[in-house]
């Protein structure tokens, strides 16, 4: 006890003989000063992830952010990252909403009978409809394929706004505009395609049956106007991952025909 009440003292009076009190508060606020110094460093570094996301050309206002591709590789002209997660919204099958000045909302999954959908929506709106903003993951390739091939007949536009993404599939429609309008963090990617039945089929139907469908998505492509060189980056690109196109390049290989925050609107703004 007696060395216990030395060793007190000798604290006590190493701190300039500040009573218990005064102790306590003296840790408090260098705990206290520790902590916003840590709240600190951990905003600073957000702030700087975000600004390389800005750097890098990526969508910054699509919801959530689990959405936003991160870079994890470049090669060529574009990057190629991985695969994110769609939010509830693109899950769900794709929808159509027909908003101001005929512009034709398209949001969801690509999935089976979805090029039905929208040829019904067409059938019932296509006097109005000017524009076909897209805002999808992808989904079936082939229902793409005759979405984007009427979208031609009819001689719509496409678009992709400011931070949104269209992805996997989603290109082969927005080809298929005769004007294609991206803005410039617009996040357009394309991956390999596929087989129809997946897991169901055997290596040698899965295999003819992804021959076939990169087929039809060539030709497609040399149909719309579209380099080829947009297939050769899909294909390159593994499952897993997309390969997103820089703006230079959607102009260069003729996916977009323009690359323009005047003819795109923002997805911030609505």
């Amino acid at each position: 006890m007696a060395e216990a009440q030395s060793l007190r003292s000798w604290v006590l009076n190493w701190l300039g003989g500040t009573p218990d009190d005064d102790v306590l508060r003296w840790l408090y606020r260098g705990l206290l000063a520790a902590t916003v110094t840590v709240v600190a460093l951990d905003y600073a570094n957000l702030r700087d992830v975000a600004a390389e996301r800005a750097t890098a050309g990526l969508p910054t206002t699509e919801q959530p952010a689990s959405q936003l591709p991160l870079p994890a590789r470049k090669y060529g002209g574009g990057r190629a990252a991985p695969v994110r997660q769609p939010d509830a919204a693109l899950r769900d099958k794709m929808a159509f909403e027909l908003v101001g000045d005929g512009r034709l909302m398209a949001t969801g999954t690509i999935m089976f009978g979805t090029a039905d959908q929208f040829a019904a929506e067409v059938a019932k709106r296509g006097s109005y409809i000017k524009t076909v903003v897209l805002r999808s993951p992808g989904g079936s390739v082939r229902d793409a394929l005759a979405m984007g091939r009427l979208i031609r007949q009819k001689q719509f536009a496409t678009e992709v706004e400011g931070g949104r993404y269209c992805a996997s599939s989603c290109p082969l429609i927005f080809a298929g505009g005769v004007e294609r309008r991206a803005a410039p963090n617009a996040a357009i990617g394309v991956h390999e395609v596929a087989a129809v039945g997946g897991d169901n089929l055997s290596a040698a139907a899965s295999m003819q049956d992804a021959q076939q469908i990169s087929a039809e998505c060539q030709q497609y492509l040399r149909d719309m106007g579209v380099d080829l060189q947009v297939w050769i980056h899909a294909m390159d690109t593994p499952r897993e991952e997309l390969y997103y196109f820089q703006a230079a390049e959607l102009l260069a290989l003729k996916l977009a025909t323009a690359v323009d925050d005047g003819k795109s609107r923002s997805a911030s703004t609505r």
